[in-house]
């Protein structure tokens, strides 16, 4: 069980972009995370007239490892670390700082 999944809202704790919220939009196979709005990068792309593609510079999110983020806990308006227990046969998370389950 990951300990962040697609769906949650995260703050980058390390890194340029350290302080910013963001939501993850993918969870890549490799473990990296696409937050929106978090490590924007440019990709220079080359004209495709077949396509009827224009060239330029386009702005995209980069991957970011999970250890630069940490999820963000609504009671306590915080970052928080995440654990994970037993609870009724199956594993849940939930916030390290006050006990709180985090899928509610």
């Amino acid at each position: 069980m990951r300990k962040i999944r697609r769906e949650d809202e995260v703050v980058v704790i390390a890194g340029r972009d350290r302080g910013a919220r963001g939501e993850v939009t993918r969870v890549l196979p490799n473990g990296k995370l696409i937050v929106a709005g978090v490590n924007m990068v440019y990709k220079h792309v080359r004209a495709n007239p077949q396509q009827n593609e224009e060239g330029g510079i386009q702005t995209k999110e980069a991957p970011i490892d999970p250890s630069n983020v940490a999820i963000f806990n609504p009671d306590t308006e915080r970052a928080d670390r995440v654990g994970i227990r037993m609870e009724d046969g199956e594993r849940v998370r939930y916030f390290k700082s006050n006990g709180e389950r985090v899928d509610e």
